[in-house]
């Protein structure tokens, strides 16, 4: 049986990734936001021509499934990087975020 995946355990898998390869140099801040983006707008174009309707249906395609799959890791593996880099605890900032917008937002 394989181990429950945690943020903790795979920023520590890319750190480790990285560092066997002697990326550190290229993993500054700038450089990682930069990345992040591209590969954001490589999820953008996915889905850019795509109706709402087809867009609701992108994973009942395995081709266009898998592509948004592999999009959103390299999504997260960036930004899981950035936040190692930065010192930010991505859950923290989240729930932190999250009680501001319901300050912010209140339910009706």
């Amino acid at each position: 049986m394989t181990e429950p995946l945690d943020l903790a355990k795979l920023q520590r898998r890319l750190a480790e990734f990285a560092a066997a390869r002697n990326w550190q140099p290229y993993h500054t801040p700038k450089n990682l936001v930069s990345a992040l983006s591209v590969e954001a707008a490589e999820l953008v174009e996915i889905f850019q021509w795509l109706t709402p309707e087809e867009s609701t249906r992108v994973m009942d395609d395995p081709d266009s499934a898998h592509r948004v799959t592999d999009e959103v890791a390299d999504v997260l593996a960036y930004l899981l990087q950035l936040c190692e880099v930065l010192g930010i605890d991505p859950l923290a900032a989240l729930d932190a975020k999250i009680d501001r917008n319901e300050r912010r937002f209140p339910a009706p």
